[in-house]
């Protein structure tokens, strides 16, 4: 599931940016990855402030509806027979305020249908320039039923997001001071799961997205699939974070990582 971020229309953002990492996908692998955009309302008024704001709304919105098809989804799994079960696995990729939606989405979801809390239902979710609060992932914050939901949860930010600088803006002028996830990654790693990694693309962000340096989970400019992406193969192929040194939950990904 690919859950795009704001000011994102259908056409000529979402079903565009969908194509894309499904070639990029079929580039590596063949029928390994069906990309299914997940979308919700947003618009692209005159103004970034009334624009992100407007929003945000929409986005917590949005998680009632996205709750009930998880829920559907979950009440179809339970009825399939023994004998032929769904053994497709589920990984999330949330992009900018995309992670606020998955965060409403999965609070909804636990408060209203669950008996206090969510079943292990995706394989990997990868967050990318999260427009969230760096705390989003701790205990007792909504976004840890991301964590539980998850078998892996992979954060990459960088600090020159500038598309997160008018975010901070934005929410600055509604008293809301605290840094965001897809600047920082987790505010403090012992307070998130141990499931849970963060991965620094600061060496390549604005190169891969001039200048706002943002949507950097694709290609890197020049057709080829950029660092982000490989990493995002490489879990999906082996079930599990790659990482340069298994002691450590946090990497740095530079130009010279394969």
């Amino acid at each position: 599931m690919l859950i795009h971020g704001f000011s994102n229309l259908p056409e000529p953002d979402i079903f565009p940016r969908a194509q894309k990492l499904q070639a990029l996908f079929d580039e590596k692998s063949p029928d390994l990855v069906q990309v299914v955009p997940i979308i919700w309302p947003c618009d692209n008024d005159f103004g970034i402030i009334k624009d992100y704001w407007d929003d945000q709304k929409s986005a917590d919105l949005s998680a009632p509806a996205f709750a009930r098809v998880l829920q559907k989804f979950m009440a179809w799994r339970d009825d399939a027979p023994e004998q032929d079960p769904c053994l497709k696995r589920i990984n999330v990729l949330a992009h900018s305020m995309g992670n606020r939606v998955l965060r409403e989405t999965m609070g909804w979801w636990n408060k209203y249908d669950l008996a206090n809390g969510v079943p292990l239902l995706f394989r990997n979710t990868f967050m990318v320039a999260a427009d969230v609060v760096n705390e989003t992932l701790e205990k007792p914050e909504k976004g840890a039923l991301i964590a539980q939901a998850s078998r892996n949860v992979s954060v990459y930010f960088a600090s020159d997001d500038l598309a997160l600088r008018s975010s901070k803006i934005s929410n600055l002028k509604n008293k809301v001071a605290s840094r965001r996830l897809g600047h920082t990654g987790p505010e403090d790693m012992s307070k998130v799961a141990n499931n849970v990694y963060a991965f620094d693309c600061d060496d390549f962000n604005n190169k891969y997205d001039m200048p706002k340096g943002h949507s950097y989970f694709l290609d890197d400019n020049n057709g080829q699939s950029g660092k982000v992406f490989n990493h995002i193969y490489q879990t999906l192929v082996h079930g599990r974070v790659i990482l340069g040194d298994s002691q450590q939950r946090t990497e740095v990904l530079s130009m010279g990582d394969d």
